[in-house]
């Protein structure tokens, strides 16, 4: 983590957190305030999005405890936006070299996490995966022995990798009157299933091919310690914080945690809304005024998505222009909070970003403002996707086009201003 400068202090003192803190705003009256913005530049600093922090690739998925993966490019756009001298090729080692693994972690998703993690939490996320199993494929599992599921799968993906459509195939030999799809996530469920490179590499990729973690890290997941859900959360509130109970619960998709996070040695808060948050202890707070720089976040970035109120990162009225069901669109921040949508397209296509053999082509990002932006606005913004451009397809021609700037420059012109608003922007 950078370094941070430390709010002035409130009128009374935070107060650790007690058994009779609730998140109603009569219980939280007495409680010192955190206005949005003091939470939206907390929450960047813990993110390290408020300055790209001097980490390494491996110390910085162990900070964020995790990063999104479910599309392969996403860690590597995620780590891009906070590390000052990020390199795709270091990230992409840890996996070839079994440092970090691509594994179902945090709300069931998939995450790219170190090694140690990997053992360490995710047999406390084990509750999480038993329900989702049972709320989406229950009725369809009733007559299956998972014990004996989880031994057939383990035989299985141990002798050689398998995709879950292979997985689902071999088991419905095993049960045959069972949907397929319904097999193979129940095996990823009773098992701790890791997908193995080329999945998620730099410049390559393949096919989602999975084993377990005893066969590919050559150690079983640890047994949870006493202490252990107390530790996540701690960890939690070090790169999510301060934050209330329910943004811990949707972080980890754990439940009953209220009763976890009273007996912990917490500070207490209240937000805007008289929620109770809870931060750790001795957890710097950044001024309030510190300038946040634009940043270009990709789908699925954790920063959008681990929160129950979403307000301290994005306006309720863009939640709907970022998310669309399950899909998720890649964001831009402006002054710390979500501005508008961006798009890529390279060489070799618009998802891909790896055009590292382009000599003659485009690559291009397509920003769309969900309202203008101010002359320094744009520019910063379209600094960062020229900075993301150099990085993923350095051998193209860089165009660069923000959606709304024609129209912002008749709308000058009209007002007889003799500065132009940039529409497109080309580097080399």
């Amino acid at each position: 983590m950078t370094k941070t400068q430390r709010t002035p202090p409130p009128d009374r003192p935070a107060r650790k957190a007690r058994p009779a803190a609730r998140s109603g705003a009569a219980a939280s009256s007495g409680l010192p305030l955190l206005t949005a913005r003091a939470l939206n530049r907390a929450t960047l600093d813990r993110q390290l999005l408020l300055r790209r922090a001097e980490l390494t690739e491996e110390q910085a998925v162990a900070h964020l405890v995790g990063v999104h993966a479910q599309v392969p490019v996403v860690p590597y756009h995620a780590l891009w936006a906070r590390l000052a001298d990020f390199d795709p090729g270091r990230l992409s080692a840890l996996l070839e070299n079994r440092r970090a693994v691509r594994i179902s972690l945090h709300r069931s998703t998939l995450h790219l996490v170190t090694a140690e993690d990997c053992l360490r939490l995710r047999p406390l996320v084990q509750p999480a995966q038993d329900r989702m199993l049972r709320g989406q494929f229950g009725k369809r599992l009733a007559e299956v022995d998972l014990a004996r599921l989880a031994a057939v799968s383990r035989e299985l993906v141990e002798d050689r990798p398998l995709m879950f459509h292979e997985l689902g195939k071999e088991l419905a030999r095993v049960w045959p009157g069972v949907e397929p799809l319904a097999l193979s996530v129940a095996a990823r469920t009773v098992l701790a299933l890791v997908q193995v490179p080329p999945r998620g590499l730099w410049g390559r990729s393949g096919q989602a091919r999975h084993t377990t973690v005893g066969q590919w890290l050559g150690r079983e997941p640890y047994e949870p310690a006493a202490g252990a859900v107390e530790e996540l959360l701690r960890r939690c509130l070090a790169a999510f914080g301060p934050a209330a109970v329910a943004d811990m619960q949707t972080w980890s998709g754990l439940t009953r945690l209220r009763e976890v996070v009273e007996t912990m040695d917490l500070r207490a808060y209240r937000d805007e809304n008289g929620t109770v948050l809870y931060d750790l202890p001795d957890a710097p707070l950044p001024d309030p005024e510190t300038p946040a720089p634009p940043r270009l976040l990709p789908e699925y970035d954790n920063v959008l998505l681990s929160f129950r109120d979403r307000t301290r990162m994005v306006e309720d009225a863009y939640r709907s222009r970022i998310w669309a069901g399950n899909q998720a669109h890649r964001a831009f921040l402006v002054d710390g909070t979500v501005r508008g949508v961006w798009r890529p397209d390279t060489p070799s296509g618009p998802s891909a970003w790896r055009a590292r053999d382009a000599r003659s082509r485009t690559a291009s990002v397509d920003i769309e403002p969900f309202q203008p932006l101010t002359r320094s606005e744009e520019e910063g913004v379209t600094s960062e996707a020229a900075r993301l451009l150099r990085l993923c397809a350095p051998g193209a021609v860089h165009d660069i086009r923000v959606h709304g700037a024609a129209r912002r420059q008749r709308q000058a012109r009209r007002r007889k201003r003799t500065v132009p608003v940039r529409i497109d922007l080309h580097h080399r």
